[in-house]
C-alpha cells in the first residue's frame, strides 16, 4: 500500500489494537511500596505457601492466552505466526470488550505438535485458560487433547468448539421458527476439518440423531466402508451416516433438511436442488460462503453465513467471551460437553419468541445480553458437571 494513501483498515491497525493498563494507583511512594517492593513480597510468599491463591491475588484468575501457530488463519491458510498476529490481537480485544476477560496473543514460531504442547504447558501458570486458535487439522485435535489432559485450567480450540456452539444455537432456533424438531432433521456437514468434526459432535450432543448426519470431506461422504480416513474422520464415519450414503455432495443432499458448510469450497446450485423443501442452509466459509445467500434462499427457508453483511451471522464472538468468563468465574478446570451445550442453549434463548424470525435466528454479535447469559449458564454447568477447583 503506498504510504500516501489512507486506508481505514490499516489506519485502525496502525500500532496494534492492544495495550497494557494498570488497575492500581502508582501516584505515591506508598502506592509503589504496596504494588511492588516491599509489599509484593508478602503476596509472593502467600502464593508460594498456597499456589491456588494465584487465581485471587494476581490477574491469572481473569486472563487467557490466545495461542496460534499461524497454520490455519481465517480463510488465508498457513500464513505463519507474524501474519496471524492481527487476528490474535482482534480476538483479545473481543475477549475484553464482550467478556471482560484479559487476553494475551501468543504466536508461536513452530508448527511441531510436541513443541507447541511443551511451550503452552510451560506458559500455563501465567493464565487461567488457554484459547487455541487457527491451528490446522488434524494437529489441532492432538494438541488440544494433550493440553486438556495435562493442564488444570480450561483449554478450548475456538475454531472447533466456538463454531460448533453457535451452529447448535442457530439450528435450535431455526428449528423453532420452522416448527421442526432437531431429532427429525437430516443434516449434511460439508467439511471434515476441525470445525466439521466439532459441529457434528455438538449437534449429536444437542439432540440431532447421529445416524441422520452425513459428513463430507474433499473425497466425498464419510462412511464406515472408506479406508482412506484419518482417526478423527474414521470416528465420525463410525458414528454417523447410518444409511451409508456414498458419493459427492449432491448425493448427500438428496432429501436433506439441513446443509452446514464449513469447508471453504463451493457447492453447486444443482446439488441444492435435491434438498427437501423448507430447510436450512448455513454457508459459513469466510469471506466467501460455499453458497451465496441469494442462491441458498431459493432452496431453503432459513439461510445463515459467517458474514456481518448478511442476516443470521454465525460468529464465534457469540460464544467464546462468555464461555471463558463463566469458566473463570466458576474456577473451572476444563470445559465440559455440558458447558458447551449450556452455552449454545443460552445463546439461543437470548432471543425471545417475538424476536425470532427466519432472518433472526441468532442474536447480533453486538447484543449486550449474550456474554452475561452465556457466562451464567457455563458457570452453572461447570458446577453441575463437577469440573471446578
Amino acid at each position: 500500500m503506498p504510504a500516501t494513501v489512507s486506508d481505514p483498515v490499516f489506519d485502525l491497525h496502525n500500532g496494534g489494537k492492544l495495550a497494557v493498563q494498570s488497575t492500581v494507583p502508582l501516584a505515591t511512594r506508598e502506592d509503589l511500596s504496596l504494588a511492588y517492593t516491599p509489599g509484593v513480597a508478602r503476596v509472593c510468599e502467600a502464593i508460594a505457601a498456597d499456589e491456588s491463591l494465584v487465581h485471587q491475588l494476581t490477574w491469572v484468575g481473569k486472563a487467557v492466552a490466545v495461542v496460534t501457530d499461524g497454520s490455519a488463519v481465517l480463510g488465508l491458510g498457513n500464513i505463519g505466526p507474524r501474519a496471524a498476529m492481527p487476528v490474535m490481537e482482534g480476538k483479545a480485544v473481543l475477549f475484553k470488550q464482550f467478556g471482560g476477560v484479559d487476553a494475551v496473543p501468543i504466536c508461536l514460531d513452530t508448527q511441531d505438535t510436541d513443541e507447541i504442547v511443551r511451550i503452552v504447558t510451560a506458559l500455563a501458570p501465567s493464565f487461567g485458560g488457554i484459547n487455541l486458535e487457527d491451528i490446522s487439522a488434524p494437529r489441532c485435535f492432538e494438541i488440544e487433547r494433550r493440553l486438556v489432559e495435562t493442564l488444570p485450567i480450561p483449554v478450548f480450540h475456538d475454531d472447533q468448539h466456538g463454531t460448533a456452539i453457535v451452529v447448535l444455537a442457530a439450528l435450535r432456533n431455526a428449528a423453532l421458527v420452522l416448527d421442526r424438531k432437531l431429532a427429525d432433521l437430516r443434516v449434511v456437514v460439508s467439511g471434515a476439518g476441525a470445525a466439521g468434526v466439532a459441529v457434528t459432535r455438538m449437534l449429536i450432543n444437542g439432540g440431532v440423531s447421529a445416524g441422520d448426519i452425513v459428513v463430507l470431506d474433499s473425497r466425498g461422504c464419510l462412511h464406515s466402508g472408506r479406508t482412506d480416513l484419518n482417526s478423527a474422520k474414521a470416528a465420525l464415519a463410525a458414528g454417523t451416516n447410518a444409511a451409508k450414503v456414498s458419493g459427492d455432495i449432491a448425493a448427500a443432499l438428496r432429501g436433506a433438511d439441513v446443509l452446514i458448510g464449513v469447508s471453504g469450497g463451493t457447492i453447486p446450485e444443482e446439488a441444492l436442488a435435491g434438498m427437501a423443501p423448507g430447510g436450512v442452509i448455513f454457508a459459513l466459509a469466510n469471506p466467501t460462503p460455499e453458497v451465496h445467500p441469494e442462491i441458498a434462499a431459493r432452496y431453503a427457508s432459513v439461510v445463515a453465513t459467517g458474514r456481518s453483511d448478511f442476516p443470521n451471522q454465525i460468529n464465534n464472538v457469540l460464544a467464546f467471551p462468555g464461555i471463558f468468563r463463566g469458566a473463570l468465574d466458576a474456577g473451572a478446570t476444563r470445559i465440559s460437553d455440558g458447558m458447551k451445550v449450556a452455552a449454545a442453549t443460552a445463546i439461543a434463548e437470548v432471543l425471545s419468541a417475538s424476536e425470532l424470525a427466519t432472518d433472526t435466528i441468532v442474536p447480533s454479535a453486538l447484543d449486550p445480553r449474550v456474554a452475561p447469559a452465556v457466562a451464567s449458564a457455563v458457570a452453572e454447568a461447570a458446577l453441575r458437571d463437577g469440573v471446578i477447583r
